[in-house]
């Protein structure tokens, strides 16, 4: 679930589109880079209606600019102060979690490839006998299927890590090291590693042995923040023009998005990753180069491992020849991205405090930023060479059709709504595909440039197929994969399944009311009492049954509003559809004593349209465990 509906508003803004000039216009220095983001961001906030924006840049190894532009607190006109103003960095928190795991790796007290049950005091539930290790969790690769729940907590309420890693964990639905699906509890369950190894809580190891040694003294992992730093906090926006978001997003799982930081003190963990710095005293070389690595190869991954992959808690990136380590983040309003350039001891963190006018503006515009500082400075070339392959359009017709993404929920309720985020993979005419998915919001076009590898044409994405006996196992792209939707329900069969049998249920709720309106007016007579039981008890299933599907849409839009949710209310919407479905009986009553007693072909086929509707809203709840099963999503 990428996206979910907003209120009415201006007209979306198009994705700001980065700027490209020739490499002879620009040299990476200090007025350059001040001059290239003065003329580019302030009009992209502007035009995507983001009220403040901070973003520091390190060339050299050395921070070389920090800017601040727009808003910190709108109403106060606060602007923004890039060494002052804290931002939450959402998922760039995950490579200081690696960071940290990695500490105690170079210590001897972790081991990337022993199974992590070894560190905990716990047993970590698995459905597969593999070992489950930190070098699959850093690399999005334990197997975990997603975790949408009260993944914000209520303000006020403390964090206890022991207690998110342990309490309804997300089921394991793949095996460790086969299929990357991107996990916040997997990155939560490696902090909790450090924090049962070190004895210390994760937020005071942190503190203690990366954030102050890296010179980070304005950033943290606690929540809510310190007294010293909360009145630093920028205010959160949906938009510059709406009020701002009133309470603190506590991350449950903290190890994977609570750091707070300034944007000068992300340059200074930038440094940390790049060769100038040799870990600028927090890790040996070897030991940042070992993070940059891809951390799995073809034994365990098969064919994607070929493409664009994960190291140890970055995804590795290529742009114009150059290589790439980078992390992104989202709250419900903070938006972030670092891109780090190891060799050219370079790089750039970018961070927004609003969403802005569209749904994926503000990704659009933070990868304009970065992609743009690539293209301005490190201009290069593409890998590919513009050479398809020979096997270019018989792959192509391979790979044509639905998938479903990896990071998904299988074992509850929420997988209905993972079914309906379905991507196309469409073959052309000259051998490339196209690629359309919810998580680019756009078709995007791909040209293979090695057997089963592709690559963006005119970009620097790129995908590899895993192709077993023939047939296609999976699409990877750095931590997501997409799995073919052949053997799930697929996405566009429910949506139709579902709408018609909800809007039969809606027209015949509404015709009561109209049906004994017309016969008091007309004076016609009552029907008769034979079969009015049958009847009455399908009203009440048809109600319930509507009824229970708005609860599990109002629940959906409470956990994607990163709200808080009961699991009992849950339950109380499993009881209210369950009693819908057994409506199907009565339901069959009515429409065989309507055609025994010859009641008009409109009465019969009505009942009859009023019991497939049940009966195709009961097979979805059934298929997706909207009347028995877990509740935890």
């Amino acid at each position: 679930m990428t996206s979910c509906a907003g209120a009415a508003g201006p007209e979306p803004a198009p994705a700001p589109k980065p700027h490209t000039p020739e490499a002879t216009d620009a040299t990476l220095n200090e007025q350059d880079v001040n001059a290239w983001l003065d003329g580019m961001l302030p009009a992209y906030l502007n035009e995507a209606q983001i009220a403040g924006a901070a973003v520091s840049v390190v060339a050299d190894g050395e921070l070389l600019t920090a800017r601040g532009y727009g808003y910190a607190d709108v109403e106060a006109r606060e602007p923004v102060e890039a060494d002052e103003t804290l931002f939450r960095v959402a998922s760039v928190s995950k490579t200081f979690t690696a960071t940290a795991v990695m500490q105690l790796v170079e210590a001897g007290e972790l081991d990337l490839d022993t199974d992590v049950d070894e560190y905990l005091d716990f047993e970590v539930e698995k459905s597969f006998d593999g070992d489950l290790t930190l070098r699959h969790l850093l690399s999005h690769t334990g197997g975990f299927e997603e975790r949408v729940a009260n993944a914000m907590l209520p303000e006020g309420e403390e964090v206890n890590l022991r207690e998110t890693v342990v309490n309804d964990p997300p089921e394991q639905i793949y095996e460790p090291g086969a299929t990357p699906a991107y996990s916040n509890y997997g990155i939560a369950l490696a902090g909790y590693v450090v924090e049962a190894v070190s004895g210390t809580a994760f937020p005071e190891y942190l503190d203690q042995n990366v954030l102050t040694p890296a010179g980070m003294d304005s950033s943290t992992f606690e929540q809510p923040l310190p007294e010293g730093l909360e009145p630093r906090l920028s205010q959160a926006y949906a938009t510059d023009e709406d009020p701002p978001i009133d309470r603190f997003e506590i991350v449950s799982d903290s190890p994977a998005g609570a750091l707070t930081a300034t944007a000068t003190d992300m340059a200074e963990f930038m440094r940390v990753h790049m060769e100038a710095s040799a870990g600028a005293g927090l890790l040996e070389p070897e030991t940042v180069s070992r993070m940059h690595e891809p951390a799995l190869g073809e034994e365990s991954l098969g064919g994607i491992a070929g493409g664009a992959q994960m190291g140890l808690g970055f995804f590795l990136e290529e742009r114009n020849g150059n290589r790439i380590v980078s992390h992104g983040g989202d709250t419900a309003a903070f938006h972030s991205e670092m891109q780090i350039y190891p060799e050219e001891n370079a790089g750039i963190f970018v961070t927004l405090n609003s969403s802005g006018n569209a749904g994926l503006v503000s990704h659009s515009l933070r990868l304009a930023v970065a992609e743009g500082f690539a293209d301005r400075y490190f201009p290069g070339e593409q890998a590919d060479g513009g050479q398809a392959e020979p096997t270019a359009s018989e792959h192509a017709a391979m790979l044509e059709g639905v998938y479903t993404p990896s990071r998904s929920i299988r074992s509850n309720f929420a997988a209905l709504f993972y079914t309906l985020e379905e991507t196309r993979i469409t073959a052309t005419a000259d051998g490339t595909i196209v690629l359309t998915s919810p998580e680019t919001g756009q078709p995007t076009e791909y040209m293979e440039v090695e057997p089963w590898v592709w690559r963006e044409v005119d970009g620097h994405r790129t995908l590899a197929a895993d192709v077993v006996d023939g047939e296609i196992r999976a699409i990877g792209t750095t931590a997501f994969t997409f799995l073919p939707a052949d053997g799930d329900v697929r996405g566009s069969v429910v949506m139709s399944v579902l709408g018609a049998s909800v809007l039969v249920l809606v027209v015949a709720i509404l015709s009561w009311p109209v049906g004994f309106l017309v016969r008091r007016r007309l004076s016609l007579p009552a029907r008769d009492k034979a079969g009015r039981r049958a009847r009455v008890l399908t009203r009440v299933a048809m109600v319930l049954t509507v009824l229970g599907l708005a609860g599990w849409l109002f629940v959906t839009s409470l956990a994607l509003g990163f709200q808080p949710v009961s699991f009992g209310m849950l339950r109380v919407f499993q009881v209210v559809q369950g009693l819908g479905l057994l409506g199907a009986v009565p339901a069959a009553v009515v429409v065989y004593d309507n055609i025994r007693r010859r009641a008009g072909w409109e009465r019969c086929i009505g009942s009859s349209l009023v019991l497939l509707a049940l009966l195709g809203v009961g097979w979805i709840a059934a298929v997706y465990g909207m009347v028995t099963g877990s509740v935890s999503f």
